[in-house]
Formats: C-alpha cells, sequence, structure tokens
C-alpha cells in the first residue's frame, strides 16, 4: 500500500484524487498541500477524505508515510517541489509541463537517478484506446515511411482564461498555448514520430490582450530523411477540433481513426488500395480497450512500476522531449530562424532566466484574481 500526498488541490487535483480512489487496494490518500489550506479542506470534504492538511510542501520532505506525492502546482514551480521530493526519497508524479525550461528538467532527472525514485510526467492522452492502438499501427510500418504530419492542438479559451494569478505570464506559466496545451499532442507526436532536426514557427496573440504570451502558434519540423511535420498550437479554435494525422508513402492514418490507403494508377492518379487498408484496419481493431485511461491509466502505470520497480511510459527524459521541442518553437519564433535540434545548455532558452530575457511579450499581464467561482475545466481529448 502506497500512501500519497497531493500537492495543488487546484482545477486539475480531481482527476488525481479519483484516479488514485480507483486503486483503494494499492494507494491510500494521506495529505493535501495547497497554500490556501481552505481548497484543500473543500476537496478533502467534497471527497469524504480524511487526510492531513498543510499549507507548505516542505513539511511533507521529513515524513516517512508519505511514498508517492501528485505535483499539480503551476509550472514554475514544478522543478523546486519535485526535485525537494526527489531527494527526500518519495516518487513523483508531476503535471505537465514537466518544468519552465530545460535546465530544470536536467536536474530533475538528475534527482531522479541519484535517488532511485520514479519521476513520472503527466501525459494523459498516451493512456488512451485510440491513442495506444494508432501506436500499435504505426508500428508496423505498413504505412511505409511518413512523409507528412500534421498535429492540430485546437483550444479555445475566453479572455478572462488569463485573469487567474498565475496565467499569463512567462514568469510563472512559462509559456502560452504551445506550452500548457499543445504539450498533450507535441507530446503524443514525439512518442510516436520521433524527434525531427529542425524546427521553424511563428507565434501571436491574436485575443488575449491581458496576457504576456502567445494564444497560436504554428510550426514546421524537418527530419533528415525530408519528412515534414506541422504542429499549430492554439487557443482561439472554435470547436477545439483535435487531430493527429501521419501521412505515410501508402496509407495514411489518424487519430480521431481514419485509414486511406492509395496506389498508383498507370497515369499516377490515385486508386484504393483496398487490401491495405484491410490490413491495416485489422490491425487497428485487434488491438485491446484500455482497462484504466487518462490520468487514471497514467496512476495505475506509476502504481504498478513502484510496486514491480519497472519503468514508467512516461518518464523525465521523455518529459524533457516534449518541453525540447516546445522551446525550440519558442526559439524560433522569437529569434525568427530556424532551430537545429538536440537544443543544450548552449541555447538562449535553456534556462528560465534567459527564457524571461528572450520571450516575446506580446501584452502587459493585466488582471490578477485569486481564483474563479466557477472552476470546472476541460481537458480535450475526445478521440473517439
Amino acid at each position: 500500500m502506497l500512501n500519497v500526498a497531493i500537492i495543488g488541490l487546484g482545477a486539475i487535483s480531481p482527476s488525481h484524487i479519483e484516479g488514485y480512489m480507483q486503486f483503494s487496494d494499492k494507494s491510500r490518500i494521506k495529505a493535501f498541500c495547497d497554500i490556501t489550506p481552505e481548497k484543500a479542506q473543500q476537496k478533502a470534504k467534497e471527497y469524504n477524505l480524511e487526510v492531513d492538511i498543510v499549507d507548505n510542501y516542505k513539511k511533507l520532505l521529513d515524513r516517512d508515510d508519505i511514498d508517492l506525492v501528485s505535483v499539480c502546482t503551476p509550472p514554475y514551480t514544478h522543478a523546486e517541489v519535485s526535485i525537494a521530493l526527489l531527494n527526500s526519497g518519495k516518487h513523483v508524479l508531476v503535471e505537465k509541463p514537466m518544468a519552465s525550461s530545460l535546465k530544470e528538467c536536467d536536474a530533475m532527472n538528475e534527482a531522479a537517478r541519484k535517488s532511485g525514485k520514479q519521476l513520472s510526467i503527466v501525459a494523459q492522452n498516451r493512456f488512451k484506446t485510440e491513442m495506444m492502438s494508432l501506436k500499435k499501427v504505426l508500428e508496423t510500418k505498413l504505412m511505409g515511411p511518413i512523409v507528412h504530419t500534421q498535429v492540430d492542438s485546437f483550444w479555445w479559451r475566453g479572455h478572462s482564461y488569463y485573469d487567474l494569478w498565475w496565467r499569463g505570464t512567462w514568469e510563472k506559466e512559462g509559456g502560452g498555448c504551445t506550452l500548457n496545451h499543445a504539450v498533450h499532442h507535441i507530446d503524443i507526436f514525439q512518442w510516436m514520430n520521433g524527434m525531427p532536426s529542425e524546427i521553424t514557427a511563428v507565434t501571436s496573440n491574436t485575443s488575449h490582450d491581458n496576457a504576456e504570451i502567445e494564444d497560436l502558434s504554428v510550426a514546421i519540423g524537418r527530419y533528415k530523411n525530408g519528412s515534414l511535420a506541422q504542429i499549430t498550437s492554439s487557443v482561439v479554435h472554435h470547436g477545439e477540433e483535435q487531430q493527429l494525422i501521419f501521412q505515410g508513402k501508402n496509407a495514411r492514418v489518424s487519430v480521431p481513426w481514419k485509414i486511406k490507403a492509395s496506389r498508383s494508377k498507370q497515369n499516377g492518379f490515385p486508386e484504393d488500395d483496398k487490401e491495405l487498408t484491410s490490413t491495416i484496419q485489422k490491425v487497428y481493431d485487434t488491438q485491446p480497450n484500455l482497462s484504466h485511461e487518462g490520468h487514471t491509466g497514467q496512476i495505475n502505470d506509476v502504481l504498478m512500476a513502484v510496486e514491480n520497480n519497472s519503468d514508467v511510459l512516461v518518464n523525465g527524459e521523455q518529459g524533457r522531449k516534449t518541453l525540447e521541442l516546445i522551446t525550440a518553437i519558442y526559439q524560433s519564433a522569437t529569434l525568427q530562424e530556424t532551430v537545429k535540434l538536440p537544443l543544450d545548455s548552449d541555447s538562449p532558452f535553456y534556462t528560465r532566466e534567459k527564457i524571461l530575457k528572450n520571450a516575446t511579450y506580446f501584452y502587459e499581464k493585466k488582471n490578477n484574481i485569486q481564483d474563479f467561482e466557477e472552476n470546472e475545466i476541460t481537458t480535450g481529448g475526445n478521440y473517439k
């Protein structure tokens, strides 16, 4: 039985609370921590949990009755909190994005290595049946070499979204829609298709003049074999249609699921390749449904990894790759140049200090409210 603490009882915390409660035979929520204790007390009451309430994560560090901690605080705190927890001998599941800079990612991964504890980065969309099935299909290579990938991370957020005290600033949120919304799809993209060798990008703020950061970005990734990828990150798209499309030489597949295979007529025009379509569809259809999906699926993955001393699906190195792609987008858009990957400590966006100095500030952060009265959120990812 693993004793669990949750730090940060904001809008995403119910996904963690409900996830752990699904596995009461493996885990027990022992403590809530929030700088606003009343918020933690309200969550405990809402879920009928008898937990300790603390107002500072440091009060958890010396407790040997806490084994695993979910970190659900704003992005700028992730590195400090996670490193302290790992150094104190606790396993850590930290919300996306992993951290505010690559330097912080490297420090977190070093702490995980030295402590021997699990560090997992939330990427709940990997734990969807549709995503796992598509991953298996891609691994068959039936589509042939991938020549083009389309990533549409379309979200919509109203003007008041950035009134919350920590949102809309480079210092505390670490970036805009590319970092905090498209992180889901950029993670899936690099997990399924690997890292491109270079990135060219532009960013803009079209609709949120109360935020310093971007609300729209478009990036082109190029692979050494010539394959291209286009990544659109947005919080200005009504309808929030989200998709990933992989175009191979032989066929295209996507999530939401769609398969189309073509072969060439004598004159070069297409005709349906029904045999290949049927073969790929059969692979997809025979993939099993996941027993647990989303945050619950990832929490189960972490619990099993701790229990069996095995690897988690989304470790700190995976989390760093995702942030590396996002950092390259910001660097390219700001400096108006193509950025070569991988990025290292020489990058002008490697540290938080460099990001704050070099980032594009579209508008001044105008409004600062402590919390919203209505705190229900949508997390996207409906890939049916």
